[in-house]
């Protein structure tokens, strides 16, 4: 059976400067059930960091349909309450397009 292909994703958003703090607790202590349900989403290598306002994620995808993943991601019902807690420490970067939340990084370089 071929192995799947690794997809490389990153994004950009801002981080309220007055939700810093908050924003560290929750991941901090991230919910057991959002990583779940970001682990049955064939999500793995997920990271964020922080610069200067600006969080970065990273991950990557093994799945063969992300489209339908991330539809599950959405549709969880503990990731919903994550992110009742962690938009609103959020906010687009400036060019994000139309119903952006996290505006997608292109790769431009790549080593293996």
């Amino acid at each position: 059976m071929p192995q799947p292909t690794t997809r490389r994703f990153a994004s950009v958003i801002r981080l309220r400067p007055e939700k810093e703090a908050e924003y560290r607790a929750l991941h901090a202590a991230a919910w057991p059930g959002v990583l779940a349900a970001l682990k049955r989403a064939h999500i793995a290598n997920y990271s964020i960091f922080l610069r200067a306002g600006v969080l970065f994620s990273y991950l990557e995808y093994t799945g063969d349909d992300y489209e339908a993943d991330m539809a599950s991601i959405a549709a969880d019902p503990v990731t919903r309450e994550w992110w009742e807690r962690t938009d609103p420490c959020q906010q687009p970067v400036e060019d994000a397009g139309e119903g952006e939340w996290w505006a997608p990084a292109e790769e431009v370089f790549h080593l293996d």
